[in-house]
């Protein structure tokens, strides 16, 4: 499945254990996952051919939900669209396995984050 220039793309949940984490949702859910060194796994949700999204024991599981990806065609063009509309930018862009992103803040102060593959 093609990604989509600013729709929700990826969803990263905070867990505080990965490995009870992954057996809750292979069993609960059926998904499916690919570890990224022992501090992340990535997962597919049923039907689903590319990842969903990522189980992250680095962030702090709890009230505020999971961490919203939107995809972008132009990372640059994106950082300077969050900017404009009145987002604050919290980590610049950086390189992942994968690509590049970075996060920022709604003007309500929710976090999001945008990648690129290059």
């Amino acid at each position: 499945m093609a990604s989509t220039h600013h729709a929700i793309d990826y969803i990263e949940i905070n867990v505080a254990d990965l490995a009870t984490a992954k057996d809750f949702y292979g069993q609960a859910f059926g998904w499916t996952f690919t570890d990224y060194g022992p501090g992340y796994a990535g997962f597919r949700t049923v039907g689903r051919e590319d990842e969903a999204g990522g189980l992250n024991p680095a962030g702090q599981p709890g009230p505020g939900g999971p961490f919203v990806l939107l995809y972008s065609e132009d990372l640059d063009a994106s950082v300077a669209a969050v900017e404009g509309a009145g987002g604050r930018i919290i980590q610049a862009p950086y390189a992942f396995p994968g690509g590049r992103r970075f996060h920022f803040a709604d003007p309500s102060g929710n976090e999001l984050g945008v990648w690129t593959l290059s």
